[in-house]
C-alpha cells in the first residue's frame, strides 16, 4: 500500500539509515548462509522471508501451517525478485507435528533459524482451549525448535516477542514474556536474539487489515478512539527481525527507538485517514445497528458509516512500551534501533513446574482459564492481567 506511511502518521521509513549503513555486512552474511524461517507465511514471516531472499541466501526454507498464504508468498517473491542462485523451498507443515520433526531430522542443518510463528491476538484468551493453543505455539513450540536447532548445530536462533511482553496485562503478552524466559534458558547452549516491536500496520488479521475487508464487503468501519499504538510497516518488521538475527549478541532484544519518526496514533485516526484517501467522509454513528443500516445508503453519497468508541475489552493495555525500568539498554549502537541487554536470568525450577503443570492439564483434557492464569502468575508475580468479562468477538 503506497500510502501506508501516511496512514500511520509518518513521512519516512524507520530503519533505512541503519539498513544502508550495514547493507554490505547483511548481504555478505546472508549470501553465505542457510536459513529456516518458521511461521513464514504470516505478515511478519513473509516480510522476513523477502528480506532474506533478496540478499541471495545459499538456502532458504520456509515453514508455515497456512498452505494458501505460502502460495501467495511464493507468487509475491517470484513476481518481485525472481530467483536466487541458492535453494528456495516452502513446506506447509505444522511445527508441532511429527511431519515437521521428520523434516528437521532429514534436512535440519541451517546457519540461522528464525521463528515468526505466534498466536498474536489478545482475543485468543477468550476461551481456555484457544488459550492453551497460544501457550503451545508461543512457548512450547519455541522451546522445541530451539532445542532442535541446538542438536543440529545452528549458529543463531531468532524469535519474535512483542511490545506487550513488557509489563504484560494480557495473556498474549504474558505468553511471550514467558517465552523469553525459556529462550534465555536455552541461550546457555546457543546464541539467541529476539525483537519486540509495535503493531504491524495492515498485517493479516489486524484491525487495520480489517478496514480493507470492511470496504470490500461494504460494511461499517469500527475502531476504538481511546487506544493509541505505535505502528511499523510490514517491510520494517522484516528489517528489524533480520537486523536482530544477524547483528544481535546473545540474548539481545531489538526494538524501534521512540523518536519523532515513531509516534502514537489511535486506530480511529488511522481509519479517518484511510477513508479520506479512498474519497469518503467518515460518518459517526451512535451504535452498531445504525452503522449496519446506513452502510446501504451512505457510500453513494461519499460518506462511510463509522463507529468509534472507547475500549472496554479484556487485555487492552493503556499504553505501549518496549522495555521495563529494570532492563538494561544499549541506545548507541544503531540510530533507530534500541537493544535490551539480557543476562541469562531464569528460574529453572519454576519453568519446569510450569511445563509440568500445563502438560498435566493437557493430558487430562480439562482445564479452565483460571488454571492457566494461576500458572502465569507464578512466573510473572506482577502480571497486570485485566479481566473485564468482555472480548472483541462480542463486537463488530
Amino acid at each position: 500500500m503506497k500510502n501506508l506511511l501516511k496512514y500511520i502518521g509518518r513521512e519516512k521509513e524507520l530503519f533505512s539509515h541503519d539498513i544502508n549503513i550495514n547493507e554490505k555486512k547483511l548481504k555478505d552474511t546472508v549470501s553465505s548462509s542457510s536459513f529456516l524461517v518458521i511461521g513464514g507465511a504470516g505478515s511478519i514471516g513473509q516480510a522476513v522471508a523477502k528480506e532474506i531472499f533478496k540478499r541471495n541466501p545459499k538456502k532458504l526454507h520456509v515453514i508455515d501451517i497456512s498452505e494458501n498464504n505460502m502460495v501467495e508468498l511464493v507468487r509475491d517473491i517470484r513476481s518481485s525478485f525472481g530467483y536466487i542462485d541458492g535453494e528456495f523451498a516452502t513446506f506447509a507443515l505444522d511445527i508441532g507435528s511429527v511431519e515437521y520433526d521428520a523434516f528437521i531430522k532429514n534436512d535440519g542443518k541451517y546457519d540461522y533459524v528464525l521463528n515468526l510463528s505466534a498466536l498474536k491476538h489478545v482475543r485468543s484468551e477468550k476461551d481456555p482451549f484457544t488459550l492453551m493453543r497460544m501457550i503451545e505455539t508461543n512457548i512450547f513450540n519455541t522451546d522445541k525448535t530451539i532445542k532442535q536447532s541446538i542438536q543440529n548445530g545452528t549458529k543463531k536462533y531468532f524469535c519474535v516477542s512483542t511490545d506487550k511482553a513488557a509489563n504484560p496485562v494480557n495473556m498474549m503478552g504474558a505468553s511471550k514474556r514467558i517465552m523469553e524466559m525459556f529462550v534465555n534458558r536455552n541461550s546457555l547452549n546457543i546464541d539467541v536474539s529476539m525483537a519486540r516491536f509495535a503493531n504491524v500496520a495492515f498485517s493479516d488479521g489486524s484491525l487495520l487489515h480489517g478496514f480493507n475487508q470492511r470496504i470490500q464487503k461494504a460494511q461499517p468501519i469500527v475502531a476504538p478512539n481511546d487506544i493509541k499504538r505505535y505502528f511499523v510497516t510490514p517491510q520494517e518488521s522484516g528489517e528489524l527481525c533480520l537486523m536482530s538475527c544477524i547483528f544481535g549478541e546473545n540474548r539481545d532484544i531489538f526494538f524501534p527507538k521512540l523518536s519523532e519518526d515513531l509516534h502514537l496514533i489511535t486506530f480511529s485516526e488511522i481509519a479517518i485517514k484511510y477513508l479520506k484517501d479512498l474519497g469518503y467522509e467518515p460518518y459517526l454513528c451512535k451504535d452498531e445497528d445504525e452503522a449496519r443500516a446506513l452502510v446501504k445508503t451512505l457510500p453513494s453519497q461519499g460518506k462511510w458509516p463509522c463507529l468509534f468508541t472507547p475500549s472496554d475489552t479484556t487485555g487492552e493495555k493503556d499504553f505501549e512500551e518496549f522495555f521495563t525500568e529494570k532492563e538494561i539498554l544499549d541506545l548507541t549502537r544503531f540510530e533507530n534501533l534500541g537493544i535490551i541487554k539480557n543476562e541469562a536470568i531464569f528460574d529453572d525450577e519454576k519453568l519446569n513446574s510450569f511445563e509440568s503443570t500445563i502438560n498435566k492439564l493437557k493430558q487430562n483434557l480439562s482445564w479452565s482459564k483460571e488454571d492457566i492464569v494461576k500458572e502465569f502468575f507464578k512466573l510473572i508475580p506482577d502480571f497486570g492481567h485485566k479481566e473485564t468479562g468482555k472480548y472483541l468477538d462480542s463486537k463488530m
